[in-house]
This record gives C-alpha cells, sequence and structure tokens, in this order.
C-alpha cells in the first residue's frame, strides 16, 4: 500500500468534505433504470424504454415551474433588463455552461431571423467556466474554484443594469456560484436554477447555503429525482434547465416583439408522446445498435450537421468524461486517438462554422500565468495553465476541412444529422454527398422524421422563435443514443456510469461511491484503493493499450478479479 496514496486519501476524506455529495438525489441511483444494463441487454427496445421512463419526471417539475412566481419573475425582470439596454448572460459550468452557450446562440440566430428582434441581438450573453474552449473538450479542476466565475463576470463589464441567470444542475458548482456572488457584489439581479431540494442544499453546504438564502438571489429549484444514468446531469437535470431557461428567453423575446408564447409544459408532454411511440423507439434502437456495433469494429462516427450542429457537439463532448472515451483531437496532434465521435460542418470551414452557428466571436479565455498568480491558483495549475485560448480552439477542425482523417479505419461511419420534418436541404445534402473521404458507410439520421432516412425518429416538434423544442428533440434523443450505445458496449453496471474519468473532486467523489456500490465496499477503503490506482496507472501509463478509467481498474483489479476466485 503506498504511503503517498493513502495520505492522498485521507486529505481528501478529511478537507474536501465540500466535494462529497452522495446525499444529493442527482448524485444517487435511481431505481426506474436500477437494472439498465440488464434492460439493453435484453432488448435495445426495452433499454430504450428504460431510459425514456425517467425523462417524465422532468414534465412534472415544468408543470409546476412554468406556473410559479419565480417562473413569472425571471420573465418580467429578463424583459425589463433588455428593454433598459442591459445584458442578461447565462453562466454554467460543464453541461450546463454548454447550455448556456446554446441559450446564447439560440437567442442571436433568432435575432437574424426576426427583423423586429434584431436590436436585441447583442444584449444575451453567456460565461462557460473554461470559456468557449470547454465547449468541445473539458477543462479539468475549473469548476473547483470561485474565483474562475468571479473573473469571467469581471469580464464582461456586469453592472447594476445587468442580470445574471446561473445554472448549476447540482446547486454547488464553485465556479457557477463564484460568478453568483460576483454578480451580487456588483448590484446585479441574480437568478439560481439548480436541479436538487433548496433545503438540502442549503442544510448540508456552506456555499450553496449562502446563495440559495441571500434574498437578492430569486431560486428556482428544478428537482425531479435522480438521473437515468447516477450522477450523469447532462441527461435529465440539464434537459429540465434547457426547458425552463429556454422557455423563459423565448417568452422574454416573445414580449419584446409583441408575440404569443406556446405553452410550454404542453408542448414538451407532445414531445415525449411522440418520442415514446413505437416508431420513434424502433428508430432510436435501430440507431444505438449501428453506433454500437460500428465501435465493436474499432470504427469511428462522425455526424455532419449544420443548424443543430452545437447541440450535438453537446452531447459527443460530455460522452468523453461520461464514458472515458478520447476526447476531440486537434489537427497537429498525430499521437492521441481520435475521438469515437466526432462532429463536422460539410457546408464551411471551422471558423466560419464558429460564426455562422454562434453569431459572434470566440470568447475564449486569454489568460496567462500572472493572472492564475493573481487570482490565488495553486501553482501546480498556475505554472502550467491549460491551452484554452481561441488559436487552441480552432484547431479542432469543425468545418468541411479533411473529412478524411476521420475515414481511416476501413469501418467509419459519416451520419447526416437533420431535424424537423422538412425534407434534407439540398445544399446540405450535396455537401454531405460530395465528401472527400473513404467513409464505409454513409447513413441519415432525422430527428422529426423524414421517410428518406436510413435512421427516422418522427416526433412532434412545434416552431417558435428560438426553436426551443427542436432543441429539446436532439437533446433527448442523442442522450438515449450516447447513453443506450455504452450500455451495449458494456460500459454502464446497473445504472452506474463505472468507466467515468475522475477528472475534478465531484468527479473524485462520485468515482469513490460507485467502487462502493459497485464493490460492496466501504468508503475509506474504496478512496484508497482509487487514489492507489491513480498513483499506479500515472506512473505505469505506457502499458496499457488505451486509456481505462481509474474507476474502472479499481473494480477490476480488487473487486471482479476477487469475486472470480
Amino acid at each position: 500500500m503506498s504511503e503517498k496514496a493513502v495520505q492522498a486519501a485521507m486529505h481528501f476524506m478529511e478537507h474536501e468534505k465540500q466535494f462529497h455529495l452522495g446525499f444529493l438525489p442527482t448524485e444517487q441511483s435511481n431505481p426506474q433504470t436500477a437494472s439498465m444494463d440488464k434492460e439493453f441487454a435484453r432488448s435495445t427496445v426495452g433499454g430504450v424504454r428504460n431510459l425514456q421512463s425517467v425523462d417524465r419526471n422532468v414534465l412534472a417539475m415544468a408543470q409546476r415551474v412554468f406556473a410559479s412566481a419565480e417562473f413569472a419573475k425571471l420573465v418580467e425582470t429578463g424583459a425589463k433588463v433588455i428593454r433598459n439596454g442591459g445584458k442578461v448572460i447565462f453562466s454554467g459550468c460543464g453541461a450546463t455552461g454548454r447550455l448556456s452557450i446554446l441559450l446564447e446562440c439560440m437567442w442571436r440566430n433568432a435575432c437574424v431571423d426576426d427583423p423586429a428582434a434584431s436590436p436585441y441581438a447583442d444584449q444575451v450573453f453567456s460565461i462557460m467556466t473554461g470559456g468557449d474552449y470547454a465547449l468541445v473538450k473539458s477543462v479539468e479542476f475549473f469548476e473547483d474554484y470561485q474565483v474562475f466565475g468571479r473573473r469571467q463576470v469581471q469580464e464582461h463589464n456586469m453592472d447594476a443594469d445587468d442580470m445574471l441567470v446561473a445554472i448549476t444542475e447540482g446547486g454547488e458548482t464553485s465556479s457557477v456560484l463564484g460568478s453568483v456572488f460576483e454578480a451580487l457584489d456588483r448590484g446585479c439581479q441574480v437568478f439560481l436554477l439548480f436541479n436538487n431540494p433548496a433545503q438540502l442544499l442549503a442544510d448540508n453546504l456552506e456555499r450553496s447555503r449562502k446563495a440559495i438564502c441571500d434574498p437578492r438571489v430569486c431560486v428556482l429549484d428544478l428537482y425531479c429525482g435522480p438521473m437515468a444514468l447516477a450522477g450523469s446531469t447532462r441527461m435529465q437535470a440539464t434537459t429540465s434547465e434547457q426547458l425552463i431557461a429556454g422557455g423563459a428567453l423565448e417568452t422574454i423575446l416573445n414580449r419584446l416583439t409583441g408575440a404569443d408564447s406556446i405553452d410550454y409544459a404542453l408542448e414538451f408532454e407532445k414531445l415525449l408522446d411522440s418520442l415514446e411511440s413505437p416508431e420513434a423507439v424502433a428508430g432510436i434502437a435501430a440507431y444505438i445498435d449501428f453506433e454500437a456495433e460500428l465501435y465493436r469494429k474499432k470504427g469511428l462516427v462522425t455526424y455532419f450537421a449544420d443548424s443543430y450542429l452545437l447541440d450535438i457537439f453537446t452531447d459527443t463532448t460530455e460522452r468523453s468524461p461520461t464514458f472515458m472515451l478520447p476526447p476531440f483531437r486537434k489537427n497537429d496532434d498525430a499521437v492521441s486517438p481520435r475521438s469515437w465521435a466526432f462532429v463536422k460542418n460539410p457546408l464551411y470551414s471551422t471558423p466560419e462554422t464558429w460564426q455562422l452557428g454562434m453569431r459572434r466571436p470566440l470568447r475564449c479565455l486569454e489568460w496567462e500565468t500572472p493572472d492564475y498568480f493573481d487570482m490565488g491558483i495553486p501553482e501546480s495549475l498556475s505554472n502550467n495553465p491549460p491551452a484554452i485560448r481561441a488559436a487552441e480552439l480552432l484547431k479542432f477542425e469543425v468545418g468541411n476541412e479533411n473529412p478524411a482523417d476521420r475515414a481511416v479505419t476501413g469501418n467509419d461511419a459519416a451520419v447526416l444529422v437533420t431535424v424537423g420534418n422538412q425534407p434534407c436541404p439540398e445544399k446540405l445534402a450535396a455537401a454531405f454527398d460530395k465528401l472527400n473521404a473513404p467513409f464505409a458507410k454513409r447513413k441519415y439520421l432525422s430527428v422529426g422524421g423524414n421517410d428518406r432516412a436510413d435512421f427516422n425518429v418522427p416526433c412532434r416538434i412545434v416552431e417558435s422563435p428560438l426553436h426551443l423544442m427542436g432543441h429539446m428533440a436532439v437533446k433527448l434523443v442523442l442522450n438515449t443514443v450516447s447513453t443506450g450505445t455504452m450500455a451495449v458496449m458494456g460500459r454502464i453496471t446497473g445504472n452506474w456510469m463505472s468507466w467515468v474519468n475522475v477528472s475534478n473532486k465531484k468527479l473524485m467523489d462520485r468515482g469513490i461511491r460507485l467502487i462502493c456500490e459497485i464493490g460492496k465496499t466501504d468508503y475509506k477503503t474504496a478512496c484508497i484503493k482509487l487514489h492507489e490506482a491513480i498513483e499506479y496507472m500515472a506512473e505505469h501509463r505506457d502499458t496499457f493499450t488505451e486509456e481505462e478509467s481509474v474507476v474502472q481498474y479499481v473494480l477490476r483489479t480488487y473487486f471482479f478479479s476477487r469475486e472470480k476466485k
């Protein structure tokens, strides 16, 4: 037993208790999907239905929140702020940071499409912990520091005329709460959205209590129970936040332009109904089987899309830390493995894709070593800050450059993705057909319904200025696809993501609890074994043929092998 590993484990247990989050419902196993792995083993269709059952919990929450005084205040304040020339800024980290960027882009695209909305185009912004770079690759440990959230609020020059809408799935993310505290210090209107019971958070976590109990903060508690995949808040938590925040943002826009709003809870219910139809379930299940078989043959999948490219990016980015898959690879990296899934726009170059998708310049963090020292960040990070500038983000070729780099194994697939029940745009289809790359398979996935699609997922998508239900449909389908594919591939145990990447303190706690759950052991033993494995795998990195989750290594080495004996 390594003394260094034991010391690190004891330090985490005794001095990092603020990141021990097993008491939160969003971190716990959902009884509805406790046998998810077995459901998928029996039939992919049955597994899909099991996953979808938890999305119904979002509907009950939405019906409550859309009718609440807090939601009404969010809309009224937002409309007033924008009318008076102020800014509405969404703040998030990880999945909610990507959601914040998506909400901003939805607003900007709507303002381009509607002349009545165009005067308001540059009044909605987003703060993503780690900046835009984190949209495509997680920035490790950034979420653990409140000062990063504070710094990004400062860089937006927020003042009393502005409004912050902070979104944190668990209600405890330090960087997001940092943005809350800085915005309050500057006199801003502040709203806080999260997915755990407010009183539970306030009773157990000081940083959460400080925000929740501040009378200047309007709290929207979106609690809708544990996730379908234990702890994976990219699923129902972020789905609920996208629905509520998106509904609020679209209602604000409609008030400014004099348009009518839809009944968001009702339309979400109709969307769920349609996605649960036999035809839609069959389409999702067929695509899951297709992608899983592709990966079994060591093939890669590349999604090609235009209007909903950011939505697909969100799902594919989050597959890496959730299931310990290779992250996206830059164009100057010939060593790292290629990501199993990637997204490209066949119509435009990478700079054009970002500009047209976001309707603004890239907003990356250009911080240097002195900036990190000024913020009081430990030397281990300050002396070696991550490369997250705009120039680094542009190295991920999300445009039409070099598609052949994604067709290298002989078993790779190009998948065209469209949303809505309209025919595939001719220009997009033509660009996809002309891809100069030796893909073994070219397929068409339609979310919304198209008889010409190889994988057809018919569903009801009502049109509105921000196309909110279209974005909700993509999220629901891709959450099910990516989770279902990993279940079929054996990377889920029960409903736990047993291949999780422990890239920050919250994920480290989640990994320890996962070892406890699956290995049937106590927290202390699991914590020590995890830290021993982290040390061992770092020292023997070259002996592993592929990057393995440290959690899976612990289970395989100390627990599964014991069971076999």
